[in-house]
């Protein structure tokens, strides 16, 4: 008789949980969301790459750093700063 995997009716997260991944992952997701909501809110207001970083005080490469979706380098500090250059604030909870 074959073996049942242990695996089956399991979740994703708990699947993350029990190989270590799900810090990682989560961290990853939530970088690519405000990636993306920065980039939107350029867009929306029409502010240019170059006109983002003035307003972050900071240099262009930095912002395309801080809108790359994988890399995940980026500080509370930028955050806070680029969604404050887009009119936005920047809001962290734990559930």
């Amino acid at each position: 008789m074959a073996k049942k995997n242990p695996h089956i009716g399991s979740t994703f997260d708990s699947w993350l949980d029990e190989v270590g991944l799900r810090e990682e992952v989560t961290a990853a997701a939530i970088k690519r969301v405000i990636a993306r909501m920065l980039v939107a809110e350029m867009k929306k207001k029409k502010i240019t790459k170059q006109r983002m970083a003035e307003r972050m005080k900071t240099s262009r490469a930095q912002l395309d750093r801080l809108l790359d979706p994988e890399n995940d380098s980026v500080t509370l500090t930028t955050l806070t700063r680029a969604a404050t250059a887009v009119g936005r604030q920047l809001r962290i909870e734990l559930t």
